[in-house]
């Protein structure tokens, strides 16, 4: 076995916690500032239940990225209805509007945020 060390992150070794404005998810934080320095990206692995996800809502100024590992979704990018699985990769410029439901009994996904996203309210917008 290995020693610990901040470039190799297992995700059973991080405490999950459920993102805002979303449902049934759990995420594991990977790689951001306060894991292993990152400063310029932040690496999540989401896992969330059968019909659950996100609403509608853009990130200002903020790239990100979903690699679906297992499951599939339905995506909405801005109004338009996507069905996604196992080996797809979504692409979200700032500003665009999307939206996650999961229609298999799980889903798992590979997140990537641009520069770091942390949870931080001022870096999410939500349609009224």
């Amino acid at each position: 076995m290995s020693e610990s060390s901040p470039y190799i992150v297992r995700a059973g070794e991080v405490p999950a916690y459920s993102p805002a404005g979303h449902t049934g998810t759990k995420n594991y934080r990977l790689v951001a500032p306060g894991v292993n320095g990152a400063r310029f990206m932040e690496v999540v692995l989401g896992d969330i239940e059968q019909s659950a996800g996100v609403s509608e809502h853009a990130h200002p100024g903020m790239e990100q990225a979903q690699y679906i590992i297992e499951g599939t979704a339905e995506v909405v990018v801005e109004g338009v209805r996507h069905s996604v699985g196992p080996g797809d990769m979504l692409f979200f410029p700032p500003d665009v509007f999307h939206a996650v439901t999961v229609t298999s009994p799980r889903m798992k996904a590979l997140i990537i945020y641009s520069p770091p996203y942390g949870e931080a309210a001022d870096k999410v917008v939500r349609r009224s």
